[in-house]
């Protein structure tokens, strides 16, 4: 049994200096000294000796267990230093190779067209004015000419809030009043501003409706300001925004704020005024609403309308991106995905 002990120490001792992975010292491991292995099987039988050879044989077999094992552990160690060193150089970085660029965010599609918005309005005179989202009944309809019971009102869908008489803005003219009244100075200045903004609206959403969206007015009173003016105004903006080529048009409306009022269409810039779906094959497309600011609204907001004048305009920047690329569908906009608004 010694003789069987010592060849097996001298095979085990052989087998471990020709490994190389951490698979196979495992198995190793599992051969020699596992609880099925070669070493502890006979360390097993050690018992069933005869006394006098007991004692001789249990010593050399611990001595030889302790040192498969103390080889082992070092054995250990060297293959991993191996396996290591041959990741690394296996998984070594070129650095000569381009790098991945990182992906960065973008700025929203209707973020950019109000840029574009500024940038034009900023060229033609116009500064802009902030104003509020959260509005009063009185500024958001009353001093626009809306009085209450007024069956104006029912062109505006209104959320509400809990306190009476406190609402969500639902389009940007309320900033008139407020615009008038801050850089007035009580009737006495002129004024030039675009004010952009979100505004609300408790409709249903739909392909061509949302219960937000952007909304971008313009107010200029001055002296002598006359329809001639707007219509040129609202001409130069357009070949601006789209093309020198751009062609204009204006169509009688109804607003309550203004008199007289009218629709502004541009001419199709998909077909050039030939006629397609996208403007449902008329050849014009509408871009604003626009008219001569009412005495009301001017008298409420401290000038006097005997003496003072003005014209104010309404437009869209999400239905500009809708005609400038042909969106048909305005819920794209705030359904934050990504394949939408990564093409702009």
């Amino acid at each position: 049994m010694l003789e069987k002990l010592e060849a097996l120490y001298k095979e085990a001792t052989a087998a471990l200096d020709g490994i190389t992975t951490s698979d196979a010292l495992r198995e190793w491991e599992i051969k020699y000294l596992g609880k099925k292995g070669a070493v502890t099987e006979i360390m097993r039988g050690v018992g069933g000796l005869p006394k006098e050879e007991r004692a001789n044989l249990g010593k050399r077999a611990n001595e030889i267990k302790n040192a498969l094992s103390t080889g082992y552990a070092e054995r250990e160690v060297l293959v991993k230093e191996q396996e290591l060193a041959q990741d690394l150089e296996t998984g070594a970085v070129d650095v000569t190779l381009p790098g991945r660029p990182r992906p960065v965010g973008g700025l929203h599609p209707s973020t950019q067209m109000l840029r574009n918005f500024y940038t034009i309005w900023a060229e033609m005179g116009f500064q802009v004015y902030r104003s509020r989202d959260v509005e009063d009944d009185d500024t958001n309809f009353t001093l626009l000419n809306i009085p209450p019971h007024h069956p104006a009102r029912d062109m505006w869908d209104t959320f509400h809030t809990t306190t009476p008489g406190v609402i969500l803005r639902t389009h940007t003219s309320p900033g008139q009043i407020r615009a008038m009244r801050e850089f007035g100075e009580n009737g006495t200045q002129p004024i030039r501003v675009i004010l952009p903004g979100m505004c609300y609206r408790y409709e249903q959403v739909s392909v061509r409706s949302e219960i937000q969206f952007n909304q971008v007015e313009g107010l200029a009173i001055g002296k002598n300001i006359r329809m001639t003016d707007l219509k040129g105004t609202i001409s130069e903006f357009a070949k601006r925004m789209f093309s020198p080529d751009t062609r204009v048009r204006y169509r009688s409306s109804y607003f309550p704020f203004t008199e007289p009022s009218m629709e502004v269409d541009a001419e199709c810039l998909l077909c050039h005024g030939e006629g397609c779906a996208m403007c449902k094959y008329s050849g014009w497309l509408e871009i604003a609403g626009c008219g001569m600011v009412h005495p009301t609204v001017l008298r409420n907001g401290g000038y006097d309308p005997e003496v003072w004048s003005g014209f104010a305009f309404g437009m869209g920047p999400e239905r500009m991106i809708n005609l400038k690329f042909g969106v048909q569908d305005i819920r794209y906009y705030w359904g934050n995905d990504l394949r939408f608004l990564e093409q702009f």
